[in-house]
């Protein structure tokens, strides 16, 4: 007869103890899974990229119900704990109790609340759970206001993550500076400027006294009478472990759940593991510790022989963009001296601290490469006595000045040294794996788990996997984005990203290109990566456009030009067409022709009169149709209900709407609309990159179709009731295809590579397309200018329009 184990607690700890049970072989238990969160195992160490958007809870789920139904385990979620009878062996809930052989206790830890008045105030919330997420999500709204009181690891995640959703966000820290924990006074300074470059206000010192509001929070006041307005506090300013279920229990309790080596309690019968427990005197609070006690109790459950020895952990910070390493002990004591590089112009800070020929500590701030090196030096206690005039710049120079090699430093660690602090792998493992067949990033994480849980150490597991299989490693199937670089495209975002690179210069120079000012092909790119990356710090280089976008009109083979006022949803009025005739005449247009997408086509403009006419369009209230850009060419509408007596719904109406809120926003590739009005399609929506056709009951939304050289159907992403969310849902469509597609990829080219149901996922979730509308609107709040406009406030501008050679337009 199976054994019974019950599980309290379905998180990080616990889950991964019942992979190491279930999958290894322990075949004898029959198990129950208690959790207080409606919800079962996910990856909280990635709630901070949830909350700013750059990912979503779906992709942090580590198990879903598949895994658990696989393995027999009865799910109790959403079902808290209330009892443990030791006497009878039952673990009693609000529904009846369930009987145990073994029961493991993974209750975690509890968000410390400061008490001060307001603190239960409606608008108050920790930063913990999925819930907690949700709330600062729903609440971080551009110009809304936020306070995080707390400047430690989870505080500044929290202003991050809400700070890349737009809010206006404050961190009150009661120290001196920034993780006074992990880093010194140097490298909290650093941090705290790089947040403030992010826009967000830090206040260290700061004691909060109360927090104030009628209702629900409304400001933050501290004991100095600063006042910090606040639509939203969070609280991050520690964890204490959830113990009161074992203290109601009679458990021996200090400040966490007793443990000894095995995670058995004192009750023989009953384990305990994560950030509840207590052994021998600390607690803890990373996961890569917590992924040890997951193993020694799977084995001790299985009746194997294991003890649990925690080891030093590294701190690093999960914001993106910000590069931090810490580890050892880096506190001023006798006997001890400091190692100092300071490299202002990049922000780039390195002190070790030494004692007598040991390296004991490492703080790192913009350039954390070496940082596994380091702290295998820290454990393993090292002399390096003979490489001390070198330390500080790596294990490139301590392998003998091989600094030009890219993978010098890997090979310098040893196979003992751990590249994933998460989930505790070192380097000899990831290599037996790739020894062992795994070819790829994806087989070596599923062997390994390497890179698998924060992703931080990808970089590392990938020239490990280089360093193993030679010639044989490919990172990644696509070519480099151009001859200037060796990076994909996919590698140039990823990166102007993690490194907040703002200007083509700065890639150039931190990602090593080899043509000194770039190319004709990646000029362009960069340009629209950094566009779409950073809307409020980036200004476009206008030089670095194709032709077409440079001179703001579409070349033909002659040299001249055509030039396309918009007409929004294809409608225009005499004044519009007088204007137009007028300017036909007046610059010799020797064609004006009606275009596909409903608007007029003035062609064979010089090159000389491209200013003149626009002034004159612009002046009769008609702005650029961006017929010629990487953007938002045109909406096609039919008239729909308003005259058609077929028409279901306002298509016309729509259409404007669509397009008034589109236009201007840069984008990969040229994006096409339509809307139709009824099933008959007269606005031909089903072979656009996004298309719309009206029904009865609503509005069905398809995406990725074409009809030019490639032509496809549209396929079908979601059907919504009102023009309202119609409008939300093409508008996160469309930025979620500006953040990930490559530059010049149509969408339908964008949606075969990551896939419909992906895209889907996102859009249709409220919370990330509410997070990608937003996104879209602070971009457009910078972007959505017309050029023609731009031109006649500022003529001086637009004087070397005569002097830009010609070239290719795509």
């Amino acid at each position: 007869m199976a054994r019974r184990l019950v599980v309290i607690g379905a998180g990080m700890a616990s889950g991964r103890m019942l992979e190491h049970l279930l999958d290894g072989g322990g075949d004898g238990w029959d198990v129950t899974l208690f959790n207080a969160e409606p919800r079962g195992n996910y990856n909280r160490l990635m709630l901070s990229p949830v909350l700013s958007g750059e990912k979503t809870y779906a992709e942090i789920v580590t198990h879903d119900a598949d895994w658990y139904a696989a393995r027999g385990i009865d799910c109790r979620f959403g079902e808290p704990v209330v009892k443990i009878d030791r006497a009878n062996r039952v673990v009693r809930s609000s529904a009846g109790g369930v009987p145990y052989d073994a029961l493991v206790i993974a209750t975690g830890s509890a968000p410390f609340i400061i008490p001060v008045p307001g603190k239960d105030l409606p608008g108050v919330c920790t930063y913990r759970d999925l819930e907690d997420t949700n709330a600062m999500i729903a609440a971080a709204k551009p110009g809304a206001t936020a306070v995080v009181i707390g400047g430690g690891l989870l505080g500044l995640e929290a202003a991050a993550g809400m700070a890349a959703r737009g809010a206006e966000v404050t961190v009150i820290h009661l120290m001196g500076h920034l993780m006074e924990r992990q880093l010194d006074p140097a490298a909290g300074y650093l941090l705290q400027k790089d947040l403030e470059r992010r826009g967000i206000r830090v206040h260290c010192r700061g004691a909060t006294k109360a927090i104030l509001g009628h209702g629900r929070a409304e400001a933050v006041l501290l004991e100095d009478g600063t006042v910090y307005p606040a639509d939203l506090v969070c609280m991050a300013v520690g964890i204490r472990p959830e113990v009161r279920l074992a203290t109601d229990a009679h458990l021996e309790v200090n400040r966490g759940i007793v443990v000894d080596d095995a995670m058995r309690t004192s009750d023989p019968a009953i384990f305990a593991l994560g950030e509840c427990v207590e052994h021998r005197g600390q607690l803890f609070g990373l996961v890569a510790p917590l992924y040890d006690q997951a193993k020694v109790l799977a084995d001790a459950l299985n009746g194997a022989e294991a003890a649990f020895r925690p080891v030093q952990t590294a701190t690093r910070l999960k914001v993106t963009g910000v590069d931090l390493f810490s580890a050892g002990d880096f506190t001023d004591a006798p006997g001890r001296e400091d190692i100092v590089f300071r490299d202002p112009g990049r922000g780039v800070y390195k002190r070790l601290i030494l004692e007598g020929e040991r390296l004991v500590g490492a703080v790192m701030y913009g350039d954390t490469a070496d940082g596994s090196w380091f702290f295998d030096q820290i454990r393993q206690g090292a002399d390096v006595s003979a490489i001390r005039d070198t330390l500080i710049f790596g294990p490139a120079f301590a392998a003998g000045g091989a600094a030009a090699d890219p993978l010098a430093a890997v090979a310098a660690l040893p196979p003992e040294a751990e590249i994933c602090g998460c989930n505790g792998v070192c380097k000899g493992r990831i290599m037996q794996a790739v020894q062992g067949g795994a070819a790829t990033l994806d087989a070596v994480r599923a062997q390994t788990k390497a890179s698998a849980s924060c992703g931080s150490c990808t970089g590392l597991v990938e020239k490990i996997m280089a360093l193993t299989l030679g010639e044989g490693f490919r990172a990644d199937a696509d070519p480099p984005m151009c001859r200037c670089t060796d990076h994909t495209h996919e590698d140039v975002r990823r990166l102007i990203k993690a490194q907040r690179l703002k200007s083509i210069p700065a890639v150039m120079q931190e990602l090593g290109w080899k043509t000194a000012g770039g190319c004709a092909s990646c000029r362009p790119a960069l340009n629209y990566y950094l566009l779409a990356d950073w809307p409020l710090d980036y200004r476009d280089d206008r030089q670095s456009r194709f032709v077409n976008e440079r001179n703001h009109a579409n070349i033909q083979k002659d040299g001249t030009y055509s030039v396309v006022p918009r007409m929004w949803g294809g409608v225009t009025t005499p004044a519009e067409l007088r204007a137009i005739a007028d300017a036909a005449d007046k610059f010799a247009v020797p064609m004006v022709k009606v275009t596909g997408g409903q608007r007029i086509d003035l062609l064979g403009v010089r090159k000389e009169d491209l200013p003149a006419i626009w002034a004159d369009l612009n002046a009769a209230g008609m702005v650029s149709g961006h017929a010629y850009a990487k953007g938002l060419r045109t909406v096609k509408t039919c008239v729909g209900s308003e005259f058609c007596r077929f028409g279901t719904q306002d298509s016309t109406g729509l259409g404007i709407r669509l397009e008034k809120l589109l236009w201007g926003s840069w984008t990969p590739a040229k994006v096409k609309l339509g809307v139709s009005g009824c099933p008959r399609n007269c606005a031909e929506a089903t072979c656009k990159d996004v298309g719309v056709v009206c029904v009865e009951s609503g509005f069905q939304i398809g995406v990725a179709g074409a009809a030019g050289m490639d032509v496809r159907e549209t396929e079908p992403l979601l059907t919504v009731a009102t023009a309202d969310e119609a409008v939300e849902v093409i508008a996160a469509f469309i930025q979620l295809y500006r953040e990930n597609a490559r530059y010049l990829h149509r969408i339908y080219k964008w949606v075969a590579a990551v896939g419909l149901d992906w895209c889907r996922a996102q859009v249709a979730d409220p919370a990330t397309r509410r997070a990608l509308y937003d996104r879209f609107m602070i971009g457009q709040s910078v972007h959505q200018n017309d050029p023609w406009a731009e031109y006649a406030a500022r003529p001086a501008d637009w004087a070397p329009l005569k002097t830009i050679p010609l070239e290719a337009a795509e």
